[in-house]
This record gives C-alpha cells, structure tokens and sequence, in this order.
C-alpha cells in the first residue's frame, strides 16, 4: 500500500471538500439529474498532479458524464484554484477516473443474495 506524506493527506483533502462543492454548487446545472460525489482525491508527491475518483449516479451515465467532465477540466481547475490559492501555492493538474466500487460492492450483494 502506498504511504502518503502528511502534507499530501492535506491538500488531498482539501481538494476533495472544495471539488464536492464545486459540482454542487457551481457546477449543478451542468449535470441535472445527475449525482456526482467526490469519493477519493489522490496528490502526487511533487503535489504537481491530483486524481480524482468520482462516483456518478445513476452509473448509466458515468461515462458520458466523466467524458463532459474531463472535457470541463480547465474551468473546473480555474474554480477550485480561486478557491484554494492561499492555501497552496500551485494548483495540481487534474485526473478524473469513475470509483465504481460502489457499483461492484451492490454487484457483490445481488450475487451473494441470488
């Protein structure tokens, strides 16, 4: 398992409190009917880069809702970067990957109950 530093851990979380409120609130009617959470945010050691693992419902969708999304990457990151530059100095690159294990956990549950 990898070790992340304490400083990591940090922007981390930072980063995913203010991306949740970013697809809430600013974000919101971009994705109508759509409920995106952020489950997991990841920095790299140089801080230079932050993977971000989403998870959309309905998961049908999670595709071409990750898809608008990546699309979207440039506005999303001026966003969070006025909202967290006296925090950080510089703002990591961002990577959106879909967290499906939610949708493998109730996969899971359905074949266990079958």
């Amino acid at each position: 398992m990898e070790q992340f530093s304490t400083r990591q851990n940090k922007i981390s979380r930072l980063i995913q409190k203010e991306l949740a409120g970013i697809f809430i609130s600013e974000l919101k009617s971009e994705f109508m009917g759509l409920l995106v959470s952020v489950t997991e945010v990841r920095v790299t050691s140089d801080l230079s880069l932050a993977r971000c693992y989403l998870s959309i419902y309905p998961s049908d969708k999670s595709e071409m809702t990750l898809n608008h999304i990546r699309h979207m990457v440039r506005p999303i990151r001026g966003i969070l970067g006025n909202k967290i530059a006296k925090q950080i100095r510089i703002i990591p690159e961002l990577e959106f990957f879909v967290d499906d294990s939610l949708n493998y956990l109730e996969k899971s549950d359905r074949l266990l109950k079958d």
